[in-house]
């Protein structure tokens, strides 16, 4: 039967279904594996194809299966089969076996190798490997291979050598799986291989240059392989060290060192070409993935490849060794770790990263000291080194150490050239990785305890060297050298003057001037501009200025001994023009002291001044750029590969993608002309930056970010990487400046918008930031409103504003980020615990937590310890909420204990001041709410805390000074304060906090008032707060106008809080044996001391302050057994010593007369008013009778408060009836009518100086013809001259604390301007009055003072020229004097008058003293 009928039949037996089900149920029989072989057997003798035999042994598929069972031939049935068959057709052929398999397996080997496809034929002889079909077939005839060897079929040395009979080159691959296959290893081919040296290298090299295609990843991985087994091979055979190896092993090992020494020198070679061939990277880039620690312990030991990576770095540091010294000192500026070859560094640091930085750099010593190096090699590995090691910095000190002793010691110049060489090539890269040029070469041989100063011979040792070094010298490096010589005893300085002498002659060469060195050069490498470095002198001398307060004596000599390059680089650099702050900072300080001392030619400050004037008007912002690529890409590339160094937390990797982004960014930024190098600048209008330096700060502050956010889930936080990011910022001025005002800009006007992304990783970069700011520099405002130089930690707390809810809450969970940040790294960080943790943000939790949590209000004894783990993990999730990470922050233990140090004490006057810039109609809290804040704050925090931790110590009357002084200080701060100058336009703050603190301050006061033991003085207590503000009286007549405009500013608030406060408080209530009396020197010191200087117009209170003390003072009296007598003994007293406020009682005494009558009927139980009181009534009454025609009798007071009641009913009164009731009094025949008139014309002589000086107050005209109507009527009377002179004594002393100091001051103005402005008559009439002249000669010589002082009124007002006032009094003078009799004024006297104006005006005193007649009896008749 055939197999199809077969088929049929048994489908039409069964089903599908039976038949898989039958499957299932069938197991094999034992005898079936056994009877398969059999049939095989028989069906290989019918098959003599041995070749198709292999074919399809390669792989067979003799797998049975049966559902999910498999049923697999037994081992070796494979081999068995050709076994049996090479054994049969040997016997026919006559061959041995073994031969024969050589002879099968060879065959197979070159159909494989050569089976092509005739449209691929081309590309795959230029392949270096096979293709993933022929690498199938290849591993399945070396399985066949291997079990034939391990039957003893198959000898490996025949099949070798009938190989390479058939091979010139053989292919690596098949090599390779030879050895991996354990067929024939590669030990034997080197050792019986004469030719491996040469096909061995060739083909490696050959497999290194192929690239496999992209789609090929297996033949990539093969690859790979492949040349790390070869290399792994050859280095664990070739530098291991064996003891006693045989001839054989000892010929092996050199074979493999020589293959591996010409496989170096291609790699070499290859990163050699890299630098200038970008095709050659490949390569490159495939060796330096082999040549990895990672062959230790499989190929070769850790011995063995330690021993070879010291071979490999020695060959690099010694290849090529062409470059001279003198091609090193010249060219090495070019060699830095920025400028090198990515290949060259990343091969530098696979070598180095088995050994440790001493082993490296004693190594690099022994290279230096037995071969001939390649400079640029050395001096690349160098900069490698320093830039990803940290330990490397000391360690290269040592080492120059060493060098130097030994190079004195001896006298060797190498080790001196090589000291020098190393040295520069640290200084090459950056001050962060090794100190200045100028600095090594000054600590080196500076100064007395140099390596040098041993003997005559090594001074002349190290000056010859220098010496021989000139021809090949770079400019810089022999400027420092003149600027900072070595040191040299005062017998032995010929000798360096000769070494001067030739280094400036070089430089002339060169046409570099030595006029151009700078004062204080600091030479980084690289030449730097004569501009550049005249900016860094200037920016180093107003340093030292800023410091010392002196010119520095580097200054001082430059403008003698260097004038050259003083007048044309130097000044310059200094009279750059800028924005002139209002108030002169240390750069104007330093130029103003420069010009004093004549330095400074006068035409070039006037054409500063100029130009800083046009400065104001425009300024222009620029960048400069020397690439053609676009930064912004470049640095945004840069920043996307740090991001991946990051998350691997290679250390040495991110330090050197930052030290290539810092490169990028000094492009970027590289410093403005108009802004003093060194200065960080904060300015409110962004315009002033360019796009592009906006752009990259965005982008830095979104990496930085990005970054945080990928690492922000390991607990605690790895913050390598954010220091060293932010480090790598700190060198670049202008790059911090833009940073400072966008971090700014963020914080204070987009806060609330912020992510919360955004806010944890702007917390944890100003955490970093201030933490690297050690120094604290200072901030300059780019503001005329705000001059002041602020700590850079200070501005970014105060950019953070808690006014509206929106910022307060903004504001918490930025400093919740960074507080609960610098907590957690504590642990990694202990000794800069403080710095990492900002006092600002700090003090910001303090003010907020509590106040928007009022569980935070309690005591902290519920603190506990949470794992900072938790703390930080609390910040992190997104899903929690900033109330649960605050609460956790603050019951946290270390979070508390912070507060015991003093830099983290909010204090009371810090809370007031956060407090009263909060807004009432956008906080938090409601009025009720705010109030049980307030009053906790003040009566439950801060009163009892100790002063030491910010409190008050128990003390009620801290409490009341602390909220007194926020008060008064409230409406200065806000003007001054950072965040108030860069407020936007229209922005003000609007609705403080200020009434709530009012209150409080009065439930305060109550409190002190009421609560018993013995009597707290509050009005001595509150008066004395006001004179600790206020300067002393007699400081007025040296006071600037901006500190008399502060006076007045801070006695209009004080004004303010004295109404809020109950007026009783101010009047002092004692105690005398039974009797109980008032109290006023107070109150009257602080009128005649304080209010008297601030009144406007002046020489009267204003009504609410003269109504206030007159509440008080009745209030006080009733606590009084008679108060009524009380208050007319007490007003009576006031009248006397303190005669403003009795002035100012009779101007107001209409408007306030109802009031403090009904008031004193009221505490009174209706008693009738008092003497005193109703004397003002009637002064009003009798005043009012003048004007309107019919005379009443004049009271019985005093003349000064009649005066005042006449001058207030007089002020709206015609010239007219003003003469006609002056006319009217009996002032000739009663004295105390001639005293009224006398108080009279001081109160408008007042008025006539106060409408000088006010601008706001109407014409003097007025006061001026009502002064001129009251002399007509005094003229006679010698009183009336004692009003303009207050400085001699009187009858009426009380009259000058009536007005203010600066107006008393004009008195004897206003008597030259009255006097010398009337008609002839008057003057004529007034001249025989006893004592006119000596009046009129004392007021002209105050007024010329006061003209030469510049204090007289301008003349917009009095319509006359100063000078022509004081000429017409003069002239006055001059024809008056020969005309005076004797009799009038004593010869005492006008010597007296002489020695006066001897000074002021010779002319004048010529004139009196001729009235000294010494021939003439002298009578002195007063």
């Amino acid at each position: 039967m055939s197999l199809s009928a077969t088929c049929e039949s048994v489908a039409q037996k069964r089903t599908i279904s039976s038949l898989l089900a039958g499957r299932v149920l069938k197991k094999p029989k034992l005898g079936d594996g056994q009877r398969l072989q059999e049939e095989a057997i028989q069906l290989l003798e019918q098959h003599q194809d041995l070749s198709s035999l292999f074919k399809e042994a390669g792989a067979p598929d003799f797998n049975i299966q049966n559902g999910e069972q498999r049923l697999s031939l037994p081992e070796g049935i494979c081999g068995s089969l050709l076994l049996s068959e090479v054994k049969r057709q040997a016997a026919q052929t006559g061959v041995s076996v073994p031969v024969l398999s050589v002879k099968l397996v060879l065959g197979r080997l070159e159909e494989i190798t050569e089976e092509t496809d005739g449209q691929k034929q081309e590309e795959d002889r230029s392949r270096g490997m096979f293709t993933s079909c022929q690498r199938v077939q290849l591993r399945s005839l070396l399985q066949s291979s291997r079990e034939l060897l391990s039957l003893g079929a198959l000898c490996p040395k025949l099949l070798w050598q009938e190989y390479r009979r058939c091979q010139k080159l053989p292919k690596l691959e098949v090599v390779y799986y030879l050895h991996s296959y354990n067929i024939i290893s590669l030990k034997y081919i080197i050792k019986s291989d004469e030719a491996v040296g040469t096909w061995l290298s060739s083909q490696m090299k050959a497999l290194s240059e192929w690239t496999p295609p992209h789609t090929e990843e297996e033949t990539k991985q093969v690859q790979q392989k492949l040349l790390s087994a070869l290399v792994g091979f050859l280095v664990g055979r070739g530098f291991e060290q064996v003891p006693d190896a045989a001839a054989a092993d000892g010929t092996i090992a050199l074979l493999c060192c020589s293959v591996m020494d010409d496989l170096l020198c291609w790699v070499l070679d290859i990163v050699d070409k890299s630098s200038t061939h970008p095709s050659a990277e490949t390569g490159a880039k495939l060796w330096l993935g082999i040549f990895d620690s990672s062959l230790c312990g499989v190929s070769a030991t850790e011995e063995a490849v330690q021993r070879f990576f010291t071979h490999f770095l020695t060959q690099t540091l010694t290849y090529k060794s062409q470059l001279s010294v003198s091609d090193a000192i010249s060219l090495q500026h070019e060699w830095t770790f920025a400028k090198a070859s990515c290949c060259l560094t990343a091969l530098f640091r696979k070598l180095a990263v088995v050994f440790s930085v001493e082993q490296l750099l004693g190594h690099l010593q022994r290279v230096l000291e037995t071969h001939e190096v390649n400079w640029k090699h050395v001096l690349c590995f160098l900069s490698t080194l320093l830039v990803y090691e940290q330990s490397a910095q000391s360690g290269l000190k040592e080492l120059l150490s060493r060098l130097l002793n030994s190079a004195f010691q001896s006298y060797e110049l190498e080790k001196m050239i090589t000291a020098f060489l190393l040295a520069r090539q640290g200084v090459l890269e950056g001050p962060a990785i090794f100190p200045s040029y100028s600095d090594w070469f000054k600590m080196s041989f500076g100064s007395s305890s140099g390596y040098h100063t041993n003997s005559k011979k090594s001074l002349v040792f190290l000056l010859k060297f220098l010496s021989d070094l000139v021809p090949f010298e770079p400019p810089q490096y022999l400027k420092v050298h003149i600027l900072n010589p070595p040191y040299v005893p005062v017998k032995h300085r010929s000798l360096l003057m000769e070494y001067v002498s030739l280094a400036k002659t070089r430089l002339a060469d060169l046409k570099e001037s030595v006029e151009d060195m700078g004062l204080y050069e600091d030479v980084c490498g690289a030449a730097v501009q004569p501009e550049c470095q005249a900016e860094q002198d200037v920016e180093k001398a107003v340093s030292l200025f800023r410091t010392t307060g002196r010119i520095s004596a580097t200054v001082m000599e430059a403008s003698i001994f260097r004038r050259p390059y003083f007048l044309t680089r130097f000044l310059p650099a200094l009279l750059k023009p800028r924005l002139l702050p209002v108030k002169p900072d240390a750069l104007m300080s330093f130029i103003e002291a420069l010009k004093k001392a004549d330095k400074i030619p006068a035409a070039l400050y006037s054409s500063y001044l100029e130009s800083c004037q046009k400065q104001r008007q425009q300024r222009k912002s620029f960048v400069c750029l020397d690439t053609n690529d676009d930064p912004l890409e470049v640095v945004r590339i840069q920043l996307q590969d740090f991001t991946e160094l990051v998350a691997g937390e290679n250390r040495g990797e991110m330090s050197a993608q930052l030290s290539r982004i810092a490169h990028t960014l000094s492009v970027v930024f590289p410093g403005c002309p108009d802004v003093k190098s060194g200065s960080i600048v904060l300015n409110s209008n962004s315009s002033q930056f360019p796009d592009l330096h906006l752009n990259v700060v965005n982008i830095l502050l979104r990496n930085f970010c990005q970054c945080l956010l990928n690492t922000s889930r390991s607990n605690p936080p790895n913050n390598q990487w954010a220091s060293m990011f932010v480090g790598m910022m700190l060198g670049n001025t202008q790059l911090l400046s833009c940073l400072l005002n966008r971090l700014w800009d963020l914080f204070h006007n987009q806060g609330p918008v912020l992510t919360s992304a955004h806010v944890l990783g702007l917390a944890v970069f100003v955490v970093h930031l201030q933490a690297s700011m050690s120094h604290n520099p200072l901030v300059q405002l780019a503001s005329a409103a705000g001059p002041e130089l602020i700590p850079f930690r200070e501005v970014l707390g105060s950019a953070l504003v808690c006014s509206t809810l929106p910022h307060m809450l903004f504001c918490v969970r930025l400093c919740v980020a960074a507080v609960c940040f610098g907590i957690v790294t504590r642990d990694s960080m202990p000794e800069q615990q403080a710095e990492f943790i900002p006092s600002s943000l700090y003090k910001k939790l303090l003010f907020l937590i509590p106040r928007l949590m009022p569980e935070a209000r309690g005591s902290a004894d519920g603190s506990v310890s949470d794992p900072e783990s938790g703390l930080w993990s609390s910040v992190t999730d997104g899903d929690g909420s900033w109330t649960e990470a605050a609460r956790r922050l603050w019951r946290h233990e270390a979070f508390q204990e912070l507060q015991l140090l003093p830099q983290y004490q909010l204090r009371f006057s810090e809370w007031l001041h956060c407090e009263l810039r909060v807004q009432r109609s956008e906080d938090a809290l409601s009025d009720a709410q705010r109030q049980e804040y307030q009053q906790w704050a003040c009566m439950d925090l801060y009163l009892p805390l100790p002063e030491e931790q910010g409190g008050c110590g128990g003390d009620m009357k801290k409490l009341c000074s602390h909220l007194l002084d926020a008060v008064m200080d409230h409406q200065l701060s806000r003007d001054s304060s950072p965040e108030r100058i860069f407020l936007q336009a229209g922005a003000a703050e609007t609705g403080s906090c200020l009434p709530d603190l009012l209150s409080r301050l009065q439930e305060l006061v109550y409190e002190m008032e009421v609560s018993g033991g013995r009597r707290l003085h509050l009005s001595d207590f509150l008066f004395e707060l006001l004179s600790q503000r206020c300067p002393p009286t007699g400081a007025s007549a040296s006071m600037s106008i901006s500190t008399e405009l502060g006076l007045q500013q801070t006695l209009h608030t004080w004004n303010r809080v004295l109404l809020s406060l109950p007026a009783v408080l101010f009047i002092r209530v004692k105690t005398e044996g039974e009797r109980t009396i008032l109290d006023m020197k107070k109150l009257m010191e602080h009128v005649n001391q304080h209010q008297r200087r601030t009144c406007a117009p002046s020489g009267l209170l204003p009504s609410h302050i003269t109504a206030h003390f007159l509440k008080g003072l009745m209030y006080a009296c009733v606590q009084c057994k008679r108060p009524g007598e009380e208050l007319d003994r007490v007003w009576s007293d006031m009248s006397l010593h303190c005669p403003l406020m009795l002035v100012s009682a009779a101007h107001w005494w209409q408007r306030l007369s109802a009031v403090a009558f009904s008031l004193w009927r009221r505490l009174s139980d209706g008693e009738s008013p008092p003497q005193q009181l109703q004397l003002l009534t009637d002064c009003q009454d009798w005043a009012c009778s003048l004007v309107k025609g019919y005379v009443l009798q004049m009271p019985s007071a005093s003349a000064l408060l009649l005066a005042a009641s006449l001058h207030r009913c007089w002020q709206s009164c015609e010239v007219s009836r003003l003469r006609a009731a002056l006319n009217s009094l009996p002032h000739q025949r009663d004295e105390r009518y001639k005293q009224v008139l006398v108080f009279l014309l001081f109160l408008h002589v007042n008025d006539y100086l106060s409408a000088l000086l006010d601008p706001e107050e109407e014409s003097p005209e007025r006061a001026r013809v009502f002064c001129s109507e009251l002399v007509s009527v005094l003229v006679t009377s010698a009183d009336w001259l004692l009003v303009f002179t207050p400085d001699e004594p009187s009858i009426y002393p009380s009259v000058t604390l009536v007005t203010s100091d600066r107006v008393v001051r004009l008195f004897p103005w206003a008597f030259c301007s009255l006097m010398f402005q009337e008609n002839a008559a008057l003057l004529q009439s007034a001249a025989p009055c006893p004592g006119f002249l000596q009046t009129a000669v004392l007021c002209y010589i105050s007024a010329l003072q006061l003209y030469l002082d510049g204090q007289t009124p301008t003349a917009a007002k009095q319509q006359v020229e100063s000078s022509h006032i004081l000429s017409l009094t003069k002239q006055f003078l001059l024809s008056r004097i020969p005309q005076t009799p004797p009799a009038h004024l004593s010869s005492s006297r006008l010597r007296q008058l002489e020695s006066r104006c001897a000074d002021l005006d010779p002319e004048l005193a010529a004139a009196l003293s001729m009235q000294l007649d010494p021939h003439s009896p002298e009578m002195d008749f007063l």
